[in-house]
């Protein structure tokens, strides 16, 4: 929510009064000098909304303060034109209150412009999430990067390469709703107090990388608009999207990287495809070219990509990923119960390239059991699961 500065206001003021961690504010407001604030501007409060209260008779400001249980100045800093002295019967004034329950909820049929909202959501209420887009896909949809630490560790969390895993995506915005909760409300999670861990960490998520293709499978064709003609040829005029896992042109977006690329073409399909078809060249498709650029540009010291079904985890290739990999993996193991694979006969993935590239870990981590698109029914299951490794990607030194 937002404050208007007055005289003698300062940063650590609103940390106490809010009883919120100067940092948050501070990184909510990177447009403010803390050392040079000045009557009039604007701040924001991150982990508060503004709710409404209509005075009743007797009313002052001091019993809606006790009533509410808040300081009567926040009261005053979130009203600055009324007189306390002069408060009217049915005259409304803003009551800070603190953000205590999940902003996101709705997790089953999790499309693009569902996320965008809640994206929206999240960002309105915690300012310290930087939003970035990192390039467009298709279509001309965001893909958007959430980013969340000041640490110099720098890790990545991304979701729904192929279409029809769209349940990753929820997952992940799920977790990034519960982090930002539980730094704004001293909450811990699975008894870690998760605080320490954003001087330590700065986390990268891109939670849809392949919107178009989550948009197909869960709105059918219409989704594609200009691309409708195109879709129904390659799935053999078939209406029912769910088994699609590529992109709107039908190239699947986990075989895109220069990372032994010619083997899966070599015996991958040679035209769009539901699935499979690696594309004309390695980084054909604006998707995968964005989150090649994204770890070009971030340093991050491992990625994890999560994919759906089986309960496994991806995370050797070729000789080239470094020995504490397999500490890391290991600890993912113990918080996820998912089992740890090595090598498998499968190249030309994001984490392939990754390890290749950077000589860093790279995680494919395949969420759940079954046959994809996964129900929804397991999505709380699933997330429990995942959280673990979610937690371990904050506080693992490696």
């Amino acid at each position: 929510m937002e404050v208007v500065i007055r005289p003698n206001d300062s940063f650590w003021y609103y940390s106490e009064l809010f009883d919120i961690p100067l940092v948050l504010i501070a990184q909510s407001n990177p447009n403010l000098d803390a050392s040079q604030l000045a009557v009039g501007q604007i701040v924001q409060i991150p982990g508060y909304m503004a709710d409404m209260h209509q005075i009743a008779a007797n009313d002052t400001l001091w019993r809606v303060a006790m009533n509410q249980n808040i300081p009567v100045d926040m009261l005053q800093l979130s009203n600055p034109d009324i007189n306390p002295e002069d408060l009217q019967i049915d005259q409304q004034i803003v009551v800070p209150q603190q953000i205590r329950d999940l902003i996101i909820t709705d997790f089953d049929d999790y499309t693009f412009d569902k996320m965008a909202d809640d994206m929206n959501r999240l960002i309105t209420a915690y300012p310290f999430i930087i939003y970035e887009s990192i390039g467009s896909s298709v279509m001309g949809k965001d893909i958007a990067e959430l980013r969340i630490g000041t640490g110099s560790r720098r890790v990545h969390i991304n979701g729904s390469f192929h279409a029809n895993e769209w349940i990753t995506t929820p997952v992940i915005m799920r977790f990034i709703n519960e982090y930002a909760r539980s730094l704004t409300n001293g909450l811990p999670i699975r008894g870690l107090n998760l605080f320490p861990f954003f001087f330590e960490t700065t986390l990268s998520v891109v939670p849809m990388v392949n919107p178009d293709g989550v948009n197909l499978v869960l709105n059918g064709a219409s989704a594609a608009e200009n691309y409708q003609d195109d879709v129904l040829k390659i799935n053999n005029q078939n209406p029912d999207f769910s088994n699609w896992k590529a992109n709107i042109r039908g190239v699947d977006l986990n075989n895109q990287y220069p990372a032994q690329w010619e083997i899966e073409a070599a015996r991958k399909p040679v035209t769009p495809q539901p699935r499979d078809y690696p594309g004309p060249h390695p980084l054909s498709e604006p998707e995968a070219e964005a989150m090649a650029d994204l770890a070009l540009e971030r340093d991050f010291v491992r990625v994890n990509a999560l994919h759906t079904q089986g309960e496994v985890i991806y995370w050797g290739f070729e000789g080239l990923e470094p020995p504490a990999a397999q500490e890391v993996v290991n600890e993912y193991n113990r918080v996820s119960g998912y089992e740890p694979i090595r090598y498998v006969d499968s190249y030309a993935g994001f984490k392939d390239w990754f390890i290749q590239e950077f000589r860093r870990g790279g995680y494919t981590i395949e969420l759940g059991t079954g046959i994809n698109p996964l129900p929804f029914e397991q999505f709380e299951e699933i997330y429990q699961e995942t959280l673990g490794i979610m937690l371990a990607n904050l506080y693992l030194q490696l």
